[in-house]
């Protein structure tokens, strides 16, 4: 071992010193990855590219401006797509915009050196130029970097695909589930097609009577994560 190790030229020793730390990150990062252990990455933030959110209420791609000029509430929605009512978001995360691409994270500079390292040792091994087999390197080791980034947006932009926003709730028909108190006195349940999925959502209702199960009810407002409904006549 010590012969073959002595035997290499400073820049292979190099390369060795960069390959098997990378490749060893590579797999124990794969591994997290597989088995439900990893959380998206150091240096990734999800915030980063699920948009921006000035008032904390959870929509993303817009933010609103409240103002108050002589007692009057002028209240502004920047939106950069279309309106959060009719269920859509533009988030800036798109995965064709390379512009919300994460190029310099952990994973990614990882992957980057494990196959640069190695393209570059293999091509030299084979009596390539030197130059050449960096080349070689550089370029396959950038090709995967970007591989590796755009796996992590669209793996993201899934994941921010089934998180509800329960803003784009309101206005839409909802079925009672559960039977819903008067007066809101309890809670009850509603299943609501929203953001393309059926969701069950926790409701209240300020109407007298309660609300039956298999109601036809229109969501009118919002506290917290539970709606409120009235019948939709």
């Amino acid at each position: 071992m010590s012969e073959w190790w002595d035997g290499l030229s400073t820049l292979l020793k190099v390369l060795y010193c960069v390959a098997f730390p990378s490749t060893l990150l590579l797999l124990i990062q794969t591994l997290l990855a597989m088995f439900g252990m990893h959380d998206g990455g150091a240096g990734y933030d999800v915030s980063d590219t699920s948009g921006i959110d000035f008032d904390g209420g959870g929509i993303h791609g817009g933010f609103d401006v409240h103002t108050d000029m002589s007692g009057v509430d002028m209240s502004h929605d920047l939106s950069l797509g279309h309106d959060a009512a009719s269920g859509h978001s533009v988030d800036g995360g798109n995965p064709g915009d390379f512009s919300s691409l994460r190029m310099f994270t952990l994973q990614t500079i990882i992957a980057f050196l494990t196959v640069f390292s190695w393209t570059t040792i293999v091509g030299i091994h084979s009596k390539l130029p030197t130059a050449l087999a960096f080349a070689i390197g550089v370029a396959l080791g950038l090709i995967v970097m970007f591989a590796v980034a755009k796996i992590i947006q669209l793996s993201t932009r899934l994941a921010e695909s089934g998180t509800l926003d329960t803003r784009n709730c309101l206005g839409l028909t909802a079925s009672v589930y559960i039977p819903i108190p008067g007066k809101g006195n309890g809670e009850g349940k509603v299943n609501v097609t929203v953001q393309g999925q059926l969701r069950e959502l926790s409701a209240v209702t300020t109407e007298t009577e309660m609300i039956k199960t298999g109601t036809q009810v229109r969501i009118t407002d919002l506290r917290g994560d539970t709606v409120v409904v009235e019948r939709d006549d």
